[in-house]
């Protein structure tokens, strides 16, 4: 079982390298890292089990953020607070298409391997058309909207060794841009 001492933090270099392709099919240990990736997400919303092993709550997790430098992200969101839930393991994401209108959330971001607040906004993409690989070996074409292509852009740029912070604008952090809508 993941814990938190398995998630390297900020400054560690694997999170600003650009992560390597996953060969298919998947091997048994990247599935068993997918699948150990999937619980933490699980144990950490879980609020018994959290306190238990000290997890923090988290929706994604991206292989590099436990020192894998490979392109495999998990996203578990039981509730997007419109009545859907994501449960989902993705190998070699790339975002193929999306929309000009951008999102936020208004109490900026977290992350699993950034342990102070940063204060600011993240502008991402309102919609993404994303391309992957499910565990099962399967070529799946999603289409997020919101709050689950904020999770899922953040995720996919930790595959990129890009962080959160790296989208928070210094001169101007919480100030929303034009035509943005907060999710």
């Amino acid at each position: 079982m993941l814990t938190m001492k398995d998630i390297i933090r900020d400054g560690h270099p694997t999170l600003r390298e650009k992560a390597k392709d996953v060969t298919l099919p998947l091997s048994e240990e990247d599935r068993n890292t997918l699948l150990a990736m999937r619980e933490f997400l699980i144990n950490s919303q879980d609020d018994e089990i959290a306190t238990k092993y000290g997890l923090r709550s988290g929706v994604g997790l991206a292989a590099p953020q436990i020192n894998i430098s490979k392109k495999m992200i998990a996203v578990y969101l039981p509730d997007d607070g419109n009545g859907k839930s994501y449960d989902l393991m993705l190998v070699n994401p790339k975002i193929m298409s999306h929309s000009i209108q951008e999102a936020y959330l208004p109490t900026g971001e977290g992350c699993l391997s950034v342990d102070e607040n940063i204060p600011g906004l993240v502008h991402r993409k309102n919609r993404i058309t994303v391309k992957a690989t499910d565990i099962d070996g399967k070529e799946v074409k999603l289409r997020l909207k919101g709050y689950p292509a904020v999770v899922v852009q953040h995720e996919i740029d930790h595959i990129n060794g890009i962080m959160f912070y790296d989208h928070i604008d210094p001169n101007n952090p919480l100030q929303p841009h034009n035509d943005a809508v907060e999710v």
